[in-house]
C-alpha cells in the first residue's frame, strides 16, 4: 500500500482523507491543514493525524495529495516533487502555465508521476459514452451552480469551466485555433457568468457556459457528430445516445424516420446506456494508485491538466 497524506483539510480535503482512509491502495498516514484550530478540529472529530508542517508530512508519505487552494498548488507540489513524492493535485494544476510548466518539468526530472483531479473524467454518466464519442464537429455545454462563497477566489473559467474544458479535450482530437469569450462579475471581484465559444483546428466547435450565481444546478454536455448525438448529465448521472442509422427494408411500423431535403431517410434509435454508480473521487484516486505501482500514464496527467489550465486562461484573456 502507498503511504498517503493531504495537504488541505477544508471541505474537499476532509472527502479526500475520508476516502484514502476507506481505499484498500492507500495507508493514509495525516494530514497538515495551516489553520491551527482546523487542524485540532479535524484531528479531534475523525481521528487523523495532523502534522506540524508541510515538510514532516512529505517526509513521511509515497504521495502528497494536494487539496490547498489554487494559490498554494505550486509550491506544495514543487516541495513534495524535489522531495521524490508523487503528487495528486486538484484542479485547476496551478494558478499559471509557467507554474504548471515547471510542475511538469520537474516531474519529469525527478522521475515521479502526478494526476490532476479533473474529477468529472470518473463521472459515471461520462465513462458510460465516452468510447462512442467519435469525431464530435459541434459540443454544448452548461455548468451552471447556485452562489456559493467557497471558490470565488478565481474566475468562474477556473472554478466551473475547467471541468468541461477538460472534458472536451479529451474527446476532441485537434488543437484550439481560436477562442472567443465573455464574463461578467456580479457579486464577485472575478467574473460569475462566463461564455465561451472554443475553435479547433479540424472544424469542431465547443460552445460552453458556466455560472456559480444561477438558481438552479446543472451539469449537462451535449456532443453532435455525424449520425449521433450523445447527451452527458453529469449532475443526475444519465446519459442518451441518439443514433441515425439507414431504414431497413421493413422497418417497425412504430420506428421514427426522418427524410431530409434530398429525400435520403435515417431511422432513430434511442440508447441509454447502464450506468454504474461509483464515488468518482475514490476512483481517481485509486487509478492514481494504480498508475504507480504500474508505471504507466495516469488518466489525468500533468501534461492535461496544464493544458486544460492553458485554455481556460485563453478564455479569460478575452474578457
Amino acid at each position: 500500500m502507498l503511504k498517503a497524506g493531504v495537504l488541505g483539510a477544508g471541505h474537499l480535503g476532509k472527502i479526500h482523507l475520508r476516502l484514502l482512509q476507506q481505499s484498500e491502495k492507500y495507508e493514509l498516514v495525516g494530514f497538515y491543514d495551516p489553520s491551527k484550530e482546523n487542524a485540532k478540529n479535524v484531528a479531534e472529530e475523525f481521528g487523523y493525524k495532523s502534522f506540524d508542517s508541510i515538510d514532516a508530512l512529505i517526509e513521511s508519505v509515497d504521495v502528497v495529495d494536494i487539496v490547498t487552494p489554487t494559490l498554494s498548488h505550486f509550491e506544495c507540489a514543487k516541495k513534495a516533487i524535489e522531495k521524490g513524492k508523487h503528487i495528486f493535485i486538484e484542479k485547476p494544476i496551478t494558478k499559471t502555465i509557467l507554474e504548471a510548466e515547471t510542475i511538469k518539468k520537474l516531474a519529469l526530472h525527478h522521475k515521479v508521476l502526478g494526476q490532476v483531479g479533473h474529477v468529472e473524467r470518473f463521472n459515471p454518466a461520462f465513462t458510460a459514452v465516452k468510447d462512442k464519442i467519435d469525431n464530435p464537429m459541434f459540443i454544448e455545454t452548461h455548468r451552471l451552480a447556485e452562489f456559493n462563497p467557497r471558490g470565488t477566489d478565481v474566475p468562474v473559467v477556473l472554478d466551473l469551466m475547467i471541468h468541461d474544458i477538460d472534458i472536451i479535450l479529451s474527446v476532441v482530437k485537434s488543437n484550439v485555433k481560436k477562442v472567443h469569450a465573455s464574463g461578467v462579475s456580479v457579486i464577485s471581484d472575478t467574473p460569475d457568468i462566463a461564455n465561451a465559444r472554443i475553435e479547433f483546428e479540424n472544424g469542431c466547435v465547443a460552445n460552453l457556459t458556466a455560472s456559480r450565481i444561477s438558481m438552479k444546478n446543472m451539469r449537462k454536455s451535449r456532443f453532435f457528430q455525424k449520425d449521433a448525438y450523445i447527451s452527458v448529465n453529469f449532475l443526475s448521472k444519465e446519459s442518451e445516445l441518439v443514433r441515425m442509422k439507414d431504414v431497413p427494408k421493413n422497418p417497425d411500423e412504430f420506428a421514427m424516420i426522418l427524410q431530409n431535403a434530398e429525400g435520403v431517410k435515417k431511422q432513430i434509435y434511442f440508447e441509454n446506456p447502464e450506468i454504474e454508480n461509483n464515488n468518482a473521487i475514490l476512483d481517481e484516486l485509486n487509478t492514481f494508485a494504480d498508475a504507480i505501482n504500474n508505471n504507466t500514464t495516469p488518466i489525468v496527467s500533468l501534461s492535461q491538466g496544464t493544458e486544460a489550465l492553458r485554455v481556460a486562461q485563453m478564455v479569460i484573456d478575452c474578457f
